[in-house]
């Protein structure tokens, strides 16, 4: 047991002294990844997502983080009205067909309010979006679970459900990539 307590004690120490070890916000607010902090993305210590389920899916039926469970999940949280949000889109599209054959998964989570769903909808069919398009409905308990304050925001799952960062680059940011790298995609 002292062990065990003396290995979270040292685990904890190094967590705090590199506090941003996944991500590094620069001066024109874009996220990078140093080969370093990227070597601290392993399996080991990465704790369960927050899950979202039965989001409504643009190509019917629901959706549920469970239901993509043995993938990598790259999560855009959005909404219509963002400007930011939509300037990410053609990138995202990039991303999705460079990374097609590869064990992840793009879900886009939009969290505008349910009197915007046509919005949503016809925004989907307008800019010929890919992935996986989710309505979140005014459910916000995942986007608590991340509390998440502002959009665009990016999330990376691993496999097994678990995060492996929560603030993850943007697809715009050549940094991604060297994230799916650094996990095997």
């Amino acid at each position: 047991m002292k062990k065990v307590l003396l290995l979270i004690a040292i685990v904890s120490m190094i967590a705090c002294k590199n506090k941003d070890a996944t991500t590094d916000v620069t001066a024109d607010n874009k996220t990078s990844i140093s080969d370093e902090k990227v070597a601290l993305l392993t399996k080991e210590g990465r704790k369960p997502s927050p899950k979202f389920v039965d989001y409504e899916n643009y190509k019917g039926g629901t959706t549920s983080l469970d239901d993509l469970k043995g993938k990598y999940v790259y999560i855009d949280v959005w909404a219509t009205w963002c400007p930011p949000c939509r300037a990410e889109i053609p990138y995202l599209k990039d991303i999705e067909e460079e990374y097609y054959n590869e064990n992840i998964a793009f879900v886009s989570i939009s969290i505008d309010e349910d009197k915007a769903h046509e919005a949503w909808k016809n925004m989907i069919a307008d800019k010929k979006m890919g992935g996986i398009q989710l309505f979140a409905g005014g459910d916000t308990e995942f986007v608590q679970g991340y509390r998440i304050n502002s959009i665009p925001r990016f999330i990376l799952i691993d496999d097994e459900g678990n995060i492996v960062n929560d603030n993850a680059p943007r697809p715009s940011e050549p940094a991604l990539k060297t994230l799916f790298k650094s996990v095997g995609l």
